[in-house]
């Protein structure tokens, strides 16, 4: 079993910036991070594995960053630019089966923190 924690949300304005953190208590090879508005489902929005392959959903490209530190087994997302719309609950997911490609799916992340709330305000 693998615990996460997120760290790092917040209230922005439009246009600012946060770093969001998900410490892992192991090892895992997939790592991303999703997000669910109310009333939504959850949607990837990011996604690495250990040997950095990464996926961004169309939605954040050029406005986000995915990152890790393996020797601390941390994940990082970077959110520049940031929109009234990116407003939601952001979680950190992972998981230790090895694929080729960074998967946005849920369905392919067993590992899930509490999440941490993105606020954006016009």
């Amino acid at each position: 079993q693998v615990q996460l924690v997120e760290s790092g949300g917040g209230s922005v304005l439009a246009g600012g910036s946060l770093r969001l953190s998900c410490a892992a208590s192991g090892y895992t090879y997939s790592r991303g991070w999703f997000r669910q508005a109310p009333g939504q489902e959850r949607e990837g929005v990011a996604a690495i594995t250990a040997r950095e392959s990464i996926t961004y959903a169309d939605s954040v490209k050029g406005r986000f960053t995915i990152s890790q530190d393996n020797a601390k087994n941390t994940l990082y997302l970077q959110m520049n630019s940031l929109k009234p719309e990116d407003t939601a609950m952001y979680y950190c997911a992972a998981d230790r089966r090895v694929r080729y490609y960074a998967s946005l799916s849920a369905d392919d992340y067993v590992y899930w923190g509490q999440g941490t709330q993105v606020t954006v305000s016009s």
